[in-house]
């Protein structure tokens, strides 16, 4: 086992032991960095240009910001968004400016977390990336869209790191075991099914995979001389394993809109695949379950206005029971949601009353309609000439309209021939029909 006692000074972690020293040696981000790709090809003319790295943990983005620096013969200069300051700023751009003059060598300035920074902060790197004081590499894990100023995103180009494929970070495992000094000198066997078992614990993450072996093989077993990481070795391993799953960020946005459009595509499996997935990374069940409660009025609707009931349900029962119980109940309404007939009828006839809503005027209403509590509203005629509809035959006022008089002839509720809501685009047809041939005059035909 490692020396506990050994001086900090002198221990690095596996992950920063096995930071590649070229491009060549870079794993994943082939759809970046392949042969004859724009960004590859930049680099390796030396072509520097300001950009935003966007990424998960453990994907590279230091370490590229770090390569990009040498293959450029760049100097590289980092701060950090969690501990800097706008101080820390001008230093890093003055230190810039004088390697500049001295030396002709332009800066790479890496800013790790650069989400972090506020307006102001963000701001202040704006004219020294404009005039290529420094070429600015900003790493995050959140979409810089939604996190970075419009002006700083302007005068960089984004690109999107991918999580590391089991394959490649299985190759990163077996290539450590074999050039790593410390793990090479030790002669530690690891089979590859448990190399894989690393690879899917690591969940894409590749800083992630590198820890999750060093301490494997810091737990091996001795067995005639050869030190073994079997599977009990990693099942201690990974017992306090956490999947990657960050409950403000992209993940989390990303897995709840899986589930739903996995819900609202009729795909009980995914949508639960995605239920499962979001418990198993910690998110509480009960968020989970309102937006099930959504998906039943914004998806299913009066298709089957049962969805919106079980949903209720599934939502009261893990309130009430809490886990495992409640958690089951929420797994039952969303199956039961994706299989259930679809419509989108009334959330389209909402938005489409509150927009208009907010773009006409305040119409008055009608006089027919108003209340008549008082005997100045009575002589004023409110409620003159209304028609209470249980004294109509089959309880309907043919012909009598509901609208302000501007806007007697709008139609929001469009029913879909699915479900009930079959029924009930049948049952408005009959009744617009009888408006139609009504002798009143005040209904306006909105067909």
């Amino acid at each position: 086992m490692s020396d506990l006692f050994q001086s900090p000074r002198n221990y690095q972690p596996l992950a920063a032991r096995m930071r590649p020293s070229s491009l060549v040696g870079y794993v994943g981000q082939s759809h970046l960095l392949g042969a004859g790709k724009p960004l590859r090809e930049a680099v390796e003319r030396g072509q520097l240009h300001s950009m935003i790295l966007w990424g998960p943990p453990g994907v590279g983005k230091t370490t590229f910001a770090r390569l990009l620096a040498q293959a450029c013969e760049a100097r590289f200069a980092t701060l950090s968004a969690v501990l800097a300051g706008v101080k820390d700023i001008r230093q890093a751009v003055a230190e810039a400016e004088q390697s500049r003059v001295q030396s002709g060598r332009g800066t790479i300035l890496f800013v790790d977390e650069v989400h972090r920074f506020n307006k102001a902060q963000q701001d202040a790197f704006l004219p020294y990336v404009e005039e290529g004081t420094v070429t600015f590499v900003g790493a995050t894990t959140e979409n810089p869209a939604f996190e970075l100023n419009n002006a700083l995103l302007s005068r960089c180009r984004v690109y999107l790191l991918r999580s590391i494929s089991e394959e490649d970070l299985q190759a990163l495992l077996q290539r450590a075991l074999q050039t790593d000094n410390a793990l090479a000198d030790r002669n530690i066997r690891v089979p590859e099914a448990v190399l894989l078992k690393i690879a899917r614990a690591a969940d894409g993450d590749a800083r992630s995979a590198l820890n999750l072996l060093e301490v494997a093989c810091d737990l091996a077993t001795d067995e005639g001389g050869t030190l073994q990481v079997d599977e009990a070795v990693l099942a201690e391993v990974l017992s306090a394993d956490v999947r990657r799953f960050d409950k403000g960020g992209d993940y989390f946005y990303d897995q709840i809109s899986a589930l739903h459009k996995s819900v609202r595509g009729s795909d009980p499996d995914a949508a639960l695949y995605w239920f499962v997935r979001m418990l198993d990374g910690g998110c509480d069940p009960l968020y989970i379950a309102r937006r099930v409660v959504r998906m039943a009025s914004e998806d299913i609707g009066n298709a089957d206005p049962r969805a919106l009931q079980l949903a209720l349900n599934a939502w009261d029962v893990q309130e009430r029971l809490g886990s495992p119980e409640g958690e089951l109940a929420i797994a039952q309404a969303i199956l039961y949601l994706a299989v259930a007939a679809k419509s989108n009828a009334v959330y389209s006839a909402y938005k489409r009353a509150v927009a208009d809503v907010r773009r006409d005027p305040s119409y008055e209403v009608p006089i027919h309609l108003r209340n008549a509590p008082t005997k100045l509203a009575k002589s004023l005629s409110h409620g003159a000439e209304y028609r209470y509809a249980h004294d109509e035959p089959d309880a309907f006022a043919a012909g009598e309209n509901y609208f302000p008089e501007a806007i007697a002839d709008r139609q929001y509720y469009h029913p879909v021939s699915r479900g009930l809501e079959l029924k009930i685009a049948e049952k408005l047809e009959t009744l617009r029909r009888l408006n139609r041939s009504s002798a009143v005059q005040r209904y306006t035909d909105k067909t």
